[in-house]
């Protein structure tokens, strides 16, 4: 697990009634109890472990709109102003700053491709641009591989992963959302075929809306309920360095690493365009919704079969409300990075970069992603169980698009008018299949 996690503080009495029960203290979780308690709704999130335990702190810390899905883009703007408001709202810092991203091309072809999804993009009038090869030299002093070209949006932004959701849970504390720590929620009560209630391992609630967002668990109680969602997990591994002087302070990714400033001078740097695909049960249960996918994006996928082949088939997939669930055996998921692929990152980076040869590794990290087929996520309610609700599936951008995800469902679960178009992210979509994009 990262360290660093700043503590969230936490009820320590379960509420015997709620407006809203969400369940998950990620950034999708803890962003849609913030907007639901700065509306005035009674809202109690339960988190299993600890908020921010698992891929919301593991994460790179981008905020961008730069390059995401069509999609996307109107969300990934809404939660870039909310961004840049994050400190005043929440009262703490959560390490946001304005420093831009960068995308850097290798050939032509790249840079190309980079130039359709420009103008596909257009419309919002974004303030993203083309450089040439020259251009990204001068923009990145230091940097000894020449590129073909890249993209830069300069108002594009990074925060803390570790800092900005306990800071966002704080805030909804304050504005009167309960808070619970260690309270897994096994499953949900209904009347009239209706939400009626949860029961948690600490005792039910009463409510009449429940929010799931619980990230790469979410497919795993959907199942649980009847309901299907297709989502896998990929690994990500990231590693960050010690204070260093030099780099700029840009978001930088090319074909092979991609490094981002840090709030305390160090830097978060990854292998870009390489996770890890573990080959698991699911994997054979949802081929058929995952391969357009597969033959798109292969080239970004390893394949592996290894322990949590195992590991997967012998979870318990169905359960009673009186059972202990999967949730309390494994509060935080902490799986190992891959060292291979954080050697090649740096490697490629030391190469491309050679200030960075003289900074220290002081930590790494492994985190696992819920991923949709068109890496898109499900931020929507289910049509055959009315008051249940789903934030998931966000593909390895949740962390930027996280605060207007959260003020989304809120909106959908009081009925007041959506802060964007929400049909993108409708739950049961599922028939167009697009490129995976992680950070």
């Amino acid at each position: 697990m990262p360290r660093g996690i700043d503590e969230a503080e936490y009820d320590s009495t379960l509420p015997e009634q709620s407006d809203v029960v969400v369940i998950g203290g990620g950034i999708a979780g803890v962003s849609s109890a913030l907007a639901l308690a700065e509306k005035g709704i009674s809202v109690t999130l339960c988190e299993k472990g600890q908020i921010a335990a698992e891929q919301s702190s593991r994460n790179w810390g981008w905020c961008r709109v730069m390059g995401r899905d069509p999609a996307e883009i109107p969300l990934a703007l809404e939660s870039l102003r909310m961004w840049r408001e994050m400190n005043n709202r929440t009262g703490g810092e959560t390490g946001f700053r304005q420093a831009g991203t960068m995308y850097l091309c290798d050939s032509q072809r790249e840079l190309d491709q980079l130039a359709e999804w420009l103008e596909h993009a257009r419309v919002w009038q974004l303030d993203t641009r083309l450089l040439d090869g020259n251009e990204v030299a001068a923009m990145l002093p230091g940097m000894q591989r020449r590129f073909a070209g890249g993209l830069h949006t300069p108002s594009d932004g990074r925060a803390e992963p570790q800092k900005a959701v306990p800071a966002m849970a704080m805030a909804a504390r304050r504005a009167g959302a309960k808070v619970l720590g260690r309270c897994a929620v096994r499953g949900v009560e209904t009347q009239a075929g209706a939400i009626s209630g949860v029961v948690t391992e600490r005792g039910p609630i009463r409510c009449s809306s429940v929010v799931l967002a619980g990230g790469a668990w979410s497919r795993l109680f959907c199942g649980n309920l009847g309901l299907f969602l297709p989502q896998l997990k990929l690994l990500g591994s990231v590693m960050r360095t010690e204070p260093l002087e030099g780099p700029p302070d840009c978001a930088v990714g090319a074909s092979d690493f991609a490094f981002r400033k840090r709030l305390d001078g160090g830097f978060t740097v990854a292998r870009r365009n390489a996770s890890i695909a573990d080959i698991v049960p699911d994997s054979f249960r949802l081929f058929s919704e995952f391969l357009p996918t597969l033959r798109t994006s292969w080239r970004e996928l390893r394949l592996r079969v290894g322990p949590r082949f195992l590991e997967e088939w012998w979870i318990k997939r169905r359960w009673s409300l009186d059972e202990v669930t999967p949730f309390e055996h494994v509060r935080v998921l902490d799986p190992q990075p891959s060292a291979k692929l954080l050697t090649e990152g740096w490697a490629h980076l030391c190469k491309a970069v050679p200030g960075f040869a003289k900074a220290r590794v002081v930590e790494q990290w492994g985190g696992l992603i819920d991923a949709t087929p068109d890496a898109v996520p499900v931020i929507s309610g289910a049509p055959t169980l009315p008051g249940f609700y789903l934030a998931t599936g966000f593909s390895g951008h949740g962390f930027g698009i996280g605060p207007a995800a959260g003020r989304l469902m809120a909106d959908l679960v009081v009925g007041d008018r959506p802060l964007v178009d929400p049909t993108p992210y409708a739950f049961g979509r599922f028939k167009q299949v697009a490129r995976l994009r992680l950070e």
